[in-house]
């Protein structure tokens, strides 16, 4: 931990704790996740990112629900899902030719534009709140400037990091401010973030996505929540939709395929607890609200890839 977190790392991070709210915050909680599975989605920049405290309390949570027999809730859910838009990124790159731009709505601490080789020929743009852009490249700065810290490498062609509110309807010009060009291939990601706006926020989001193309394509990869899961957390979650891959050809979108935690594309190799809740969510359809074995509400969590093109509007 000493390595991972060097004295400037620590100050920087205590700022976090006093001032940052719970949604914030969650930025560092994600990056702490992925920092315990780092075996399995091997990104070490998310570690710095993650901060010590962040990871002693999610490790001895993990323990806990270790014990309790639920060892693959909350962290195989970050695993599989940063492996799920690692793998699908890598193919819309391949896709698209190799050099599409890559948007990341709502970035958080997300490190893939130093540790996803398919991006070498991308321009990465990660968009969220100022303060968060900001303390994310001061925590790369003191961690790099540490004499403990391993080298980190940029991967992407280029970084730019967008200033911007997903709440305010300006943030696609602020894009286009810092060189977005709607007439190159696109991929917009959307991890760990749609379910945080409101439902007007959200839609308006989606529906500039699917209006930004003119002649060229894009690529949508988001994970959704259905109603259930967003009560597992009201004050933080809000919006959702039970079938997403209705709603995003409703707005311009094709070809959308839908996964599950546990689907043969969204597993891993990381479900092999025999009670893995997610596992057997998935096995129920998805008409069903409730576990017809104990009566717990079914929360699902949606990953969805949609596409969209200049055909489309024809």
């Amino acid at each position: 931990m000493a390595q991972l977190a060097p004295e400037g790392v620590r100050a920087l991070h205590a700022r976090v704790d006093a001032e940052w709210g719970p949604v914030l915050q969650s930025a560092c909680q994600t990056a702490a996740a992925r920092a315990l599975w780092g075996r399995a989605v091997r990104d070490p920049a998310a570690a710095v990112l993650a901060g010590e405290r962040y990871l002693r309390g999610l490790h001895e949570k993990m323990r806990r629900d270790e014990r309790a027999g639920a060892r693959e809730t909350h962290g195989v859910m970050i695993a599989v899902r940063t492996l799920w838009f690692d793998a699908r990124i890598d193919a819309a790159v391949q896709a698209l030719g190799g050099d599409p731009q890559v948007v990341i709505l709502g970035a958080g601490m997300d490190a893939r534009a130093y540790r996803l080789s398919c991006l070498k020929e991308c321009t990465v743009f990660e968009l969220d709140f100022p303060e968060l852009l900001e303390m994310k490249s001061d925590l790369l700065h003191e961690a790099m400037s540490s004499a403990n810290h391993q080298k980190l490498t940029m991967m992407a062609k280029s970084l730019i990091r967008v200033p911007a509110n997903m709440h305010d309807r300006d943030w696609i010009t602020k894009l286009q401010n810092c060189g977005y060009v709607p007439e190159r291939n696109t991929i917009w990601v959307l991890e760990g973030i749609i379910y945080y706006l409101r439902h007007a926020d959200a839609m308006q989001v989606l529906e500039t996505i699917a209006a930004s193309r003119s002649s060229a394509s894009t690529v949508l990869l988001a994970d959704f929540m259905n109603k259930n899961a967003t009560l597992l957390s009201p004050t933080m979650y809000h919006f959702y939709h039970d079938s997403p891959d209705l709603l995003l050809p409703s707005i311009g979108f094709s070809q959308v395929t839908l996964s599950q935690i546990g689907d043969p594309e969204a597993h891993f190799g990381l479900l092999s607890h025999p009670e893995n809740l997610f596992d057997t969510l998935r096995r129920l359809p998805r008409s069903m609200e409730k576990n017809p074995e104990d009566g717990t509400p079914c929360c699902r969590l949606y990953f969805v890839e949609a596409s969209a093109s200049p055909d489309d509007q024809i």
